[in-house]
């Protein structure tokens, strides 16, 4: 390809990425950090009449926002790591190509069985500790059958993470808030603990904690001494651990937020 070309193609797909990016999450923080507290202080004559209204809007941004960020990242990724040979630490090594088509049967695998097993189990939490096991699994595939080079490890490892949230919202978030929605017009609304509303409520929360080390992954092209360096893999566990605390500390402290 040109080199003119490549590079307004990836300055193009960057900065969809990003904007689609910035939808997505500031609506999946809007929904968890400001909508889920106010829910709790409205009673459900306001919701009936609000709610019908303003989350079919929302929700709409949020769906779209993620398909955007995933389609323009797979694009980008596979301009510049594939295109470009550079997932490999030895860019002459391997078919880009071939790995391309691993990658993609890795994240669609990923999430069935990520799926089944949030939908298996009733500890949630062991089930998300068995996900991250997988997680590190495909992480390891790459790194030690693929020979992927520490930058491009990360980026994956990114697009593990993001490719998950994107088919949580498609696949599992709206099409229990389209249940929820109809049946509150409906004058009929679910319990708060029913399983629509607590499925929903958990694959949001799932998106939530993974997306502050995504944010960060999706930037670490720009920090070689962690992705490079000797304690990469232990850079990337801090960055997740660093990341799901952050992401614990805006639950407690959104709770605590009042209105006037």
């Amino acid at each position: 390809m040109n080199s003119e070309l490549n590079n307004v193609l990836q300055a193009v797909f960057r900065w969809a990425h990003i904007v689609a990016g910035i939808a997505w999450i500031g609506h999946l923080y809007f929904f968890n950090f400001v909508n889920a507290p106010f829910q709790t202080k409205i009673d459900g004559p306001t919701k009936k009449l609000v709610n019908p209204e303003l989350m079919p809007r929302a929700l709409f941004w949020f769906r779209w926002g993620a398909f955007w960020t995933w389609i323009t990242g797979v694009l980008l990724g596979g301009l510049i790591y594939y295109h470009g040979r550079i997932v490999f630490e030895d860019p002459m090594t391997g078919n880009p190509w071939l790995w391309l088509a691993i990658v993609l049967v890795v994240l669609a695998v990923g999430f069935v069985l990520y799926n089944a097993i949030m939908k298996a189990l009733p500890n949630k939490v062991i089930g998300a500790a068995i996900s991250m096991v997988l997680f590190a699994a495909a992480y390891y595939l790459f790194k030690y059958v693929g020979h992927f080079g520490g930058r491009a490890l990360y980026i994956h490892a990114g697009m593990m993470f993001g490719t998950t949230m994107a088919l949580n919202v498609w696949m599992v978030i709206w099409p229990k808030q389209k249940q929820i929605l109809t049946a509150l017009k409906a004058g009929t609304p679910f319990a708060p603990d029913s399983p629509e509303v607590k499925i929903a409520g958990l694959r949001s929360r799932h998106n939530t904690y993974m997306s502050v080390p995504l944010v960060f992954l999706m930037i670490s092209n720009h920090y070689p001494t962690m992705f490079s360096g000797e304690y990469a893999d232990a850079c990337l566990a801090g960055v997740i651990i660093v990341g799901f605390f952050a992401v614990w500390l805006m639950y407690k402290k959104s709770a605590k937020v009042q209105g006037f």
